[in-house]
Parts: structure tokens; sequence; C-alpha cells
């Protein structure tokens, strides 16, 4: 199964580098044609992931129309951009999202939106804790891997399987979306814990209020409870929350040590997801009823609605219930 991968990001390239351990083709479709030359002259991609040697059977490409041959494509784009970027690959060809995100202005999944873009292609979605820069080194983990055609999932599982990369398969395709939407704005409020000083004990609170609240939105949505506690939810919860290699993490403790949201956001090579879906979250999450402070802090923060310690505040002091 031919593979080609939509966005030569850390991500993408390290999802090229995967597919290609054991020598097999890998198109690269970038956006950059300095990444494009890198990538085919020295089998490096300086710009997103450096001193990872890279796999000769990687070919970086700028045209899209150049992956028509492929058996599976693994679409890599910001999730603010996914719907362009669906729209212009080939149709027909099975799409493995691994874009994480809610589109702004319509509040659709990723899954959603390339239906739209992209009718006549089948979804699937992939998500869990992964770090580009381990899973380039071949460094273990795993994922989960979620398709409504369980055959086609087991065909693109094979594919994708390495040694030190497990894909768990899954048809809850919209848990395991969400898991990875949520997850972002709540490393983002864990990194404003530990910029701010407030320790580890505060940090695991948030984790687990945090991994309540996404539970609460995944099941208004549809999701089932076990994808939302399994890799793509709380798996890949607990790295991001866990680590400045995460970007949404190192944004939070930006915040949490008293620099401006637009400050930290500007001339930013690689995007913060979280910073684009917390408010798109919020309003999901009020228009469903569900009750989210830490989603609701976070989008105070970035928007300068209130300053670090009034939120922190307003957190704290919450009347008491039940767990």
């Amino acid at each position: 199964m031919k593979a080609g991968v939509i966005g030569a990001g850390a991500w993408g390239t390290a999802l090229a580098q995967l597919l290609a351990a054991d020598g097999a083709p890998v198109r690269l479709w970038a956006l950059e044609d300095e990444v494009v030359r890198a990538v085919n002259a020295t089998h490096e991609n300086p710009l997103y992931l450096p001193n990872i040697p890279l796999s000769a059977s990687i070919e970086a490409i700028s045209d899209m129309a150049a992956l028509g041959d492929c058996a599976m494509l693994l679409v890599v784009s910001p999730a603010q951009h996914l719907r362009s970027v669906v729209a212009a690959a080939p149709a027909g060809v099975p799409l493995v999202l691994c874009s994480k995100g809610i589109e702004a202005g319509t509040g659709l999944l990723m899954s959603e939106v390339a239906a739209q873009a992209q009718p006549l292609s089948p979804i699937a979605v992939l998500s869990g804790p992964t770090f580009a820069h381990e899973v380039a080194k071949g460094l273990p983990t795993a994922v989960t891997l979620a398709c409504a055609d369980a055959d086609l999932g087991a065909r693109l599982a094979a594919r994708i399987a390495r040694p030190t990369f497990r894909p768990y398969l899954s048809d809850d395709v919209i848990g395991a979306e969400i898991g990875g939407a949520v997850k972002n704005v709540l490393a983002i409020a864990c990194g404003v814990s530990e910029g701010a000083g407030l320790g580890l004990n505060a940090r695991a609170s948030l984790i687990s209020r945090g991994f309540a609240e996404m539970t609460r939105f995944g099941l208004a949505r549809g999701a089932r409870a076990e994808t939302l506690a399994g890799l793509s939810g709380l798996g890949d919860l607990v790295l991001t929350c866990s680590s400045t290699n995460s970007r949404n993490f190192s944004l939070g403790k930006g915040l949490g040590e008293g620099q401006s949201a637009a400050d930290l956001m500007t001339n930013r090579r690689t995007v913060a997801e979280g910073a684009f879906t917390a408010p798109v979250l919020r309003e999901a999450a009020r228009a469903a009823g569900v009750d989210m402070p830490v989603v609701e802090a976070v989008c105070a923060l970035l928007a300068d609605e209130a300053p670090l310690a009034q939120v922190i505040d307003a957190l704290l002091a919450r009347p008491l219930r039940p767990e």
C-alpha cells in the first residue's frame, strides 16, 4: 500500500519516516519549497524536524497531484487549514486524519470537515501520545486508529504498524477526535500551572478535572467513554500535559509566567492548536450545555479577558460539588 503524507511539519515528517522505515516509498507533500529541497537533497527537514536523518525512500513534493497513485494519505495539516488541503487532495483515496482540532466557524470535527471537502474518500483518524521527534527516532508508543469501516481500518493498521508503533483499532471516530482536540486546550492549562509555580498537585488536579470535562463533552457529542479513557484521550492528555515538548504546554507556561498570548503566538513557526481550538470548544460546550470551567479559564487567558490571579481564584472558588 503506497502511502503519502500531506504536511511536512514535525509530525508529518515523523510519520513519513515511520512509513518509510522498511524502505517503502513514501511521498511527502510540503508547502515550503525549502523543505522539499532539503528533504530530497540532504534527507533532512532542518526547518521542522532537525537532526533526524530521514529515509532515502521519502520523496518530498510540492504538487498535490503527485499523490494520485497513493493508496492512502495521512493528512497532517493544521486543523484550521484542513478543509482547503483535503479539497485539493486526490479524490477517493482513504484519508487518515492526523490533525487535532475543531474547525472555527462551523464547530465541526476534522472527520466532518473532510467528509464535506472530499465526500468520495473513506476516512480514518490516527491519534494518541506521539511526540514527533520520538516517533521519528523509533522510540515506542501506541495510538488509536479509528475507522468506521473495520476492514479498511485493519488494512490501514497493517501498513502503519511498526515494532515500536502499535495502532489499536476502534470504530469510534468521534471519540478519537474529541480526545485529541480537547487535550490540547487542557495542556495549555497545565502549562499555565507550571509557569505560575502552582506545583505538581495542581497539575495532577487539572489533568483529572480536565479529563472529566473531556468526558462530559465527548459523551454529549456521541463519543464512547472507553475511547476517551484510551490512548487518544487520557493517554494523549497525560503526555501533552507533562512536558515542554508540547507546543500547547509551552504556550501555557509562557502565559503562567506573565507573557501575553499575542506575544507568544507572534512569529511562531509551529502551531499550538489548542489556542485555536479553545474558543471554538467553549462555544460548542455552551451550546451543548456542557460545563467546562478549565476550558473557560484557558479562553479567558488567551483573550486577555482577566488577569491570571483572577482566573486562578475563580477556578478555586467554584462551589463544592460531588465528584
